[in-house]
């Protein structure tokens, strides 16, 4: 690693850190130029231990021992600046004290990504960020093998997304899929069960299905406003609800995730 000190913002490089609360800059900027921000150590350790591969490092001073050991083995620049310069570069504060530009790893195809599993979750465009890093670390606390997510699903690799999975969208695999109702005709050719999570006329309560589940299960989640296209409810095998009560008509969709799997597991 090359330990490079920073007293200005126009140094060659730190373009990759450059306004990293404008999410329409950043969903334009990350996938385009195959990068995503891995923010804090602990998610940097993630990232190096999924195989990631870092391209920079940006941290404050008192942060710089504690990655050292982590980065010196890669040849990548490590910019080191004050937190007010740093503050002004990202557009926030960097308590956490450290960020790392990553090279996106290639995603896998579906049918090999889903080869071997036997619970995965398919993301509907969900657009939250919060949700989908909450819905990752739920998938990984209680035993799902994989997510997939829709074309226009809110990126799992953006920086909100892998804090707030505390960097299990690092550790769990997950790919892309094609629109329904090709989609459909991929998972369900893996001999996969398509359980759909929504408020539909015929929906089997969530503890019944349990009760008689099929041997591999995608649970099918929805976005946050509009819950599950027709698409989506036209293609699962099973509709299933989670049984509410005082009124309530449904969960938040990551907490609905984490009640599915768990009842599922």
């Amino acid at each position: 690693m090359h330990v490079v000190p920073i007293a200005d913002l126009d140094r060659p490089g730190l373009e990759d850190y450059r306004g990293l609360t404008d999410m329409e800059l950043r969903r334009t900027l990350e996938p385009a130029g195959g990068l995503y921000i891995a923010e804090s150590g602990k998610v940097i350790r993630r990232a190096l231990a999924a195989g990631h591969v870092p391209r920079s490092v940006l941290v404050q001073p008192q942060w710089l021992d504690s990655l050292r050991p982590l980065m010196e083995p890669f040849d990548i620049p490590v910019y080191v600046g004050e937190p007010a310069l740093l503050e002004s570069l990202t557009g926030y504060n960097l308590h956490r004290g450290a960020l790392a530009a990553m090279h996106r790893p290639a995603l896998r195809p579906v049918d090999e990504l889903i080869s071997d599993a036997r619970r995965i979750v398919i993301l509907e465009n969900i657009v939250d960020h919060t949700n989908v890093g909450a819905i990752f670390r739920s998938v990984a606390g209680l035993g799902a093998d994989a997510v997939l997510v829709t074309p226009r699903c809110a990126d799992p690799l953006y920086r909100r997304s892998v804090r707030v999975s505390m960097g299990s969208v690092l550790q769990v695999p997950w790919t892309r899929l094609p629109d329904w109702p090709h989609a459909a005709a991929v998972v369900k050719s893996a001999g996969f069960h398509l359980a759909a999570l929504a408020l539909a006329p015929g929906a089997v309560d969530l503890g019944a299905f349990a009760a008689d589940v099929p041997e591999r299960v995608a649970i099918v989640l929805g976005s946050e406003g509009d819950g599950l296209s027709r698409e989506a409810i036209a293609a699962a095998d099973t509709v299933v609800t989670i049984p509410m009560g005082h009124g309530v008509d449904s969960l938040n969709v990551a907490a609905a995730s984490a009640v599915a799997l768990w009842a599922l597991r």
